[in-house]
C-alpha cells in the first residue's frame, strides 16, 4: 500500500487498519485434503506452519523467496494477493494451483476462483467495499510433484523471472497435467498455457521438457523490458527457469510412482 500511495497510484481518503481482526487470520484444513488460509494470515506464520508444509508443498517451497524474513513477518499472505503485483510469488502460486479466493462484501460472499481474480497490473476483481477474507488451497492430485524457483539480482529483490509448476503423472509415468506459472513476465500472474499444452499425454523426456520450455518462453508471456531486465533476456530466463522447475517437479511426481 505504501509504494502505491508514494506514487500516486493510490490516493485513499481513509485508510483501515485491519490488524486487529484476529478472526482473519488462521490456518485450518479442508475436508477435501487442503488447506485454508485466513487473509491476514502472516507470511512468517505460513512459512513454519506445518499443515502447509504437508498440504500446500508449493507455497511452502515458496515462501522463503519473497523477500526477507523482517518483511515476511509483516506481509500477509491475503495482502500479496490483493495487491496483485505482478513480481509477486504468491499470485502466481495461486494460479499454478487452482487456488480459490472468499471475497466479503455488503451484498454477501462469493468465490472466485483464481483464473478469474487477477485481471492486470495491481488490478483484481475486488470491488470498492469488498474485502478478500480466505484464500483456499486445494488437495493435490496424486502423482503430483510441485517446484518452484526464480531469479533476482540479490535474494531478496523483485525477481526477474519466477515459475512454479506442479506436475501430475498417469500411473504409467506420462504427463496427465502440467501447470506452469510466471511471475514477472507481464502484468500479472501468468499461466504458460502453450508450455503446458506440449507435456500433456507425453512422457517427459528431457527433449519434450526442452521443447514446452521453448514454447512458454516464446508463445505465453510478453515480458517488459525495464531497468532491469529486456523483454529478450526475461525470454531467456524463462526458458532456463521452466526448464529446471519441471525437471525438478518431475523428478518429485516420479518419486511418488509405485512399481
Amino acid at each position: 500500500l505504501i509504494p502505491t500511495m508514494n506514487f500516486r497510484l493510490a490516493q485513499p481518503a481513509v485508510l483501515v487498519d485491519l490488524n486487529r481482526i484476529v478472526e482473519l487470520a488462521y490456518v485450518k484444513p479442508t475436508d477435501e485434503g487442503g488447506v485454508r488460509i485466513g487473509a491476514m494470515t502472516r507470511q512468517r506464520a505460513i512459512e513454519l506452519d506445518p499443515l502447509v508444509a504437508e498440504r500446500a508443498a508449493l507455497v511452502h517451497e515458496t515462501m522463503p523467496h519473497i523477500a526477507h524474513p523482517q518483511i515476511r513477518t509483516r506481509g500477509t499472505f491475503g495482502g500479496s494477493m490483493a495487491h496483485a503485483d505482478p513480481a509477486a510469488e504468491l499470485p502466481a502460486v495461486a494460479l499454478t494451483l487452482g487456488a480459490r479466493f472468499r471475497v466479503r462484501g455488503p451484498e454477501g460472499e462469493r468465490d472466485v476462483e483464481a483464473g478469474n481474480f487477477f485481471l492486470g497490473l495491481l488490478t483484481t476483481v475486488i470491488e470498492p467495499g469488498e474485502l478478500l477474507t480466505e484464500v483456499v488451497i486445494p488437495p493435490l492430485p496424486a502423482r503430483t510433484g510441485v517446484a518452484f524457483d526464480e531469479l533476482a539480482r540479490r535474494h531478496g529483490d523483485f525477481a526477474l523471472v519466477g515459475v512454479a509448476v506442479s506436475v501430475t503423472l498417469s500411473p504409467d509415468g506420462c504427463c496427465e497435467e502440467a501447470r506452469i506459472g510466471l511471475l514477472s513476465v507481464g502484468d500479472g500472474p501468468t499461466l504458460a498455457t502453450e508450455g503446458s499444452a506440449v507435456l500433456r499425454g507425453n512422457e517427459l523426456t528431457e527433449a519434450l521438457i526442452e521443447e514446452a520450455a521453448r514454447v512458454a518462453a516464446e508463445a505465453d508471456i510478453d515480458p517488459p523490458t525495464d531497468i532491469h531486465a529486456s523483454a529478450a533476456f526475461r525470454r531467456h530466463l524463462a526458458r532456463v527457469l521452466i526448464g529446471r522447475v519441471l525437471r525438478r517437479a518431475r523428478d518429485r511426481a516420479v518419486a511418488t510412482l509405485e512399481y
